[in-house]
C-alpha cells in the first residue's frame, strides 16, 4: 500500500465522498492482494461488500454524462475471427491484469455496438453509455472540462468490477488533432482524452466504438490495450448470418413460413450482402410489410430487393436456379403454367 492511497482514503473520508472512499479501499485491497497479502484483501473486500449492502452499486440519478443500456438474450452471429477475438476479452478481463480498454472499428452496421451489449451480458456487467450531447459544448474549453468530469464519474463507480463503459462512436469528440479541418477544440478535447484515459480506474472496461478509423488520433489508437476490426465478414459469413436472422423474426411471428433453401438463393442473387445491421433492417422490415395470408410474402420481396428488377422473369427466375415450385412461391402463377410458359420459352 503507499502513500498516496492513505492520503487519498482520509481526503475522501473527510469530504464524505463515499463513492470514491469505496474506490480507494477497493484499490488498497487489490494491491495487497498483488502483494501476496490475500487474507488482507479478502477482509477489505469483504468490508466492502458489508457495507454496500443496503447501497445500490450505482446510483444512476446521480450520472451527468450516462445512460444505462438494457442488454437483450437475442443471438449475435459473428465471424470466427471477431468471435474469437470477443472470447479474447472476455479471458482478458478474467485474468485481472489491467487489460480494459478495447477500441471496436469497422464499417456502419457490422455489429461493434451490440457486441458490447454481448459482453456485458457475458461478464454480468452494467453497461452505461456516454451521452456526448451532454459532453461536448460550444463555449471555448468547456468540453475539455466536461471530459475530465466524465472520466471522474467512471473512476468513482463504487463497484467498478461491474461495469462497462461505452464511447459509442467516439469519434465524435475524438478526430485526429493533426488535422487541419478538425476545429481546435476538438484536438483539445481529444488531448483531454488521452489524459484521461492514462489515469482510468482498471477495474472498468471501456470500450469505443469508431466508423472513421482512417482518420482516428493515432496516439488515441495507441491507448487501448486492443483495436479490434469488425470488417472481416466473407460473403459466406453475411449468407449464413442472414440465415439466423431470419430464423430469429420467424421464431417470433405466426404467420411466415420457413424455407431456408429459397432464402439462401435469394441472398446469394445479392451484388453485394449488407453486414448485419442492414441485413435486419432488410429481413424485419420484409416480414413486416408481407400479407397475413401468404406466408411467403416476404420471400418476394426479399427477392425484388435481391434482383432488382421490377418486373418477375420466368425465363432468369429458372437461370438463377429456382425450382418451377419456388417460381410460383415467388410469382403467384401455378406450377403447372410456369411449366408450360418455361417449356415454350425453350423450344
Amino acid at each position: 500500500m503507499k502513500k498516496k492511497n492513505v492520503i487519498n482514503l482520509i481526503k475522501c473520508y473527510s469530504e464524505k465522498n463515499d463513492s470514491a472512499f469505496r474506490t480507494e479501499a477497493y484499490e488498497i485491497a487489490k494491491d495487497f492482494d498483488k502483494s501476496g497479502d490475500y487474507q488482507i484483501a479478502e477482509y477489505i473486500m469483504a468490508l466492502l461488500s458489508d457495507a454496500n449492502t443496503f447501497i445500490p452499486q450505482f446510483n444512476e440519478d446521480d450520472f451527468s454524462f450516462f445512460k444505462k443500456i438494457e442488454l437483450n438474450q437475442d443471438s449475435l452471429p459473428l465471424p470466427d475471427a471477431i468471435k474469437d477475438d470477443v472470447i479474447g476479452i472476455v479471458n482478458a478481463v478474467g485474468h485481472n491484469i489491467g487489460i480494459n480498454k478495447f477500441l471496436f472499428q469497422g464499417a456502419p452496421g457490422t455489429g461493434k455496438t451490440e457486441t458490447v451489449k454481448q459482453i456485458a451480458r457475458i461478464l454480468d456487467r452494467k453497461l452505461f453509455m456516454v451521452d456526448f450531447s451532454a459532453v461536448i459544448d460550444s463555449k471555448l474549453g468547456q468540453t475539455s472540462k466536461n471530459i475530465g468530469l466524465l472520466f471522474k464519474e467512471i473512476n468513482s463507480f463504487i463497484n467498478p468490477a461491474k461495469a462497462i463503459v461505452l464511447f459509442d462512436e467516439i469519434d465524435a469528440i475524438a478526430l485526429d488533432r493533426t488535422n487541419s479541418n478538425d476545429l481546435r477544440e476538438m484536438g483539445r478535447a481529444t488531448s483531454a482524452i488521452l489524459k484521461q484515459l492514462d489515469n482510468l480506474n482498471e477495474s472498468v472496461i471501456l470500450i469505443a466504438t469508431t466508423n472513421l478509423f482512417k482518420v482516428f488520433d493515432k496516439a488515441l489508437t495507441r491507448r487501448f490495450d486492443s483495436v479490434i476490426s469488425f470488417n472481416r465478414y466473407s460473403r459466406q459469413d453475411l449468407i449464413d448470418i442472414s440465415e439466423v436472422i431470419l430464423n430469429g423474426y420467424i421464431n417470433k411471428v405466426s404467420f411466415a413460413g420457413r424455407n431456408v433453401r429459397m432464402f439462401r438463393k435469394i441472398m446469394g442473387l445479392m451484388e453485394i450482402v449488407p453486414f448485419p445491421g442492414d441485413l435486419k433492417n432488410m429481413i424485419k422490415t420484409a416480414l413486416a410489410f408481407s400479407k397475413p395470408d401468404d406466408e411467403f410474402d416476404y420471400l418476394k420481396r426479399l427477392y425484388h430487393i435481391a434482383n432488382d428488377q421490377g418486373q418477375d422473369d420466368i425465363k432468369l427466375m429458372q437461370h438463377q436456379g429456382f425450382t418451377v415450385r419456388e417460381i410460383e412461391i415467388l410469382t403467384g402463377v401455378s406450377k403447372s403454367q410456369v411449366a408450360r410458359e418455361l417449356g415454350a420459352k425453350n423450344e
